[in-house]
């Protein structure tokens, strides 16, 4: 089943019990922002998941499978 990107984001990052600062550490992004990419209300660049993906040690498209595609 496919989670939306903050749900999948979210689900893998307690799978590893990762908090969202270390998470913020191994990324170098800010816990804030990244409890606004979990919440849903930020879309992180295609380079942001490239690093949340190495983070996490998940291919990118785990994450990027949850992100609508608006056209």
């Amino acid at each position: 089943m496919k989670h939306e990107f903050h749900t999948q984001l979210r689900l893998l990052r307690e799978e590893r019990n990762m908090s969202l600062e270390d998470l913020s550490l191994k990324t170098r992004i800010g816990a804030g922002k990244l409890e606004q990419y979990e919440a849903g209300t930020e879309v992180p660049s295609v380079q942001t998941i490239l690093k949340l993906s190495n983070a996490l040690e998940v291919p990118a498209s785990n994450l990027l499978d949850g992100l609508q595609v608006s056209s």
